[in-house]
């Protein structure tokens, strides 16, 4: 019987997509977490959770969140930021949760997010957390917010 290692492939590196809407989860994902400035933790990380829901209507369509992001299911890794299933719902689940924000889960989902633009939409992006109005979205801190709303033109 022959035995032995066999190396994983080393990740393709991290690309923020700039285009329409669908956006999968990233296939690489621990690129796409160090990309982030987050810290790959084990699956099993249980330190602390909060979860809150993103909704995102970009051209009067909703846009689907799609499950596993932020979730390397290859190398049994996760970011602190990432999604199980397609409800919408995001959680934050490890450590320095408190610190997380929009920013880091879209470039963690590999989708340009900045104050002009989503994706490839670059006009009239608007975001609100719990109802209110958010000024500097992608600096938006995750753990006290229950919903967030994004619409783009």
């Amino acid at each position: 019987m022959i035995s032995g290692c066999v190396r994983q492939a080393e990740p393709e590196p991290a690309v923020i997509r700039t285009t329409p809407p669908p956006w999968d989860a990233p296939r690489d994902t621990i690129s796409y977490i160090v990309a982030a400035g987050l810290e790959p933790e084990p699956l099993e990380s249980r330190d602390s959770s909060h979860v809150l829901t993103l909704s995102i209507d970009v051209d009067g369509f909703a846009v689907a969140i799609p499950p596993y992001i932020g979730i390397d299911r290859l190398r049994a890794q996760r970011a602190a930021v990432h999604t199980h299933d397609t409800t919408g719902q995001v959680w934050l689940e490890g450590r320095s949760i408190d610190q997380i924000t929009l920013g880091q889960f879209f470039t963690v989902w590999g989708v340009r997010f900045d104050q002009g633009c989503l994706g490839a939409a670059c006009d009239r992006v608007r975001v609100t957390a719990d109802g209110e109005p958010v000024s500097d979205a992608a600096a938006l801190k995750l753990a006290g917010v229950n919903a967030v709303e994004i619409t783009a033109r």
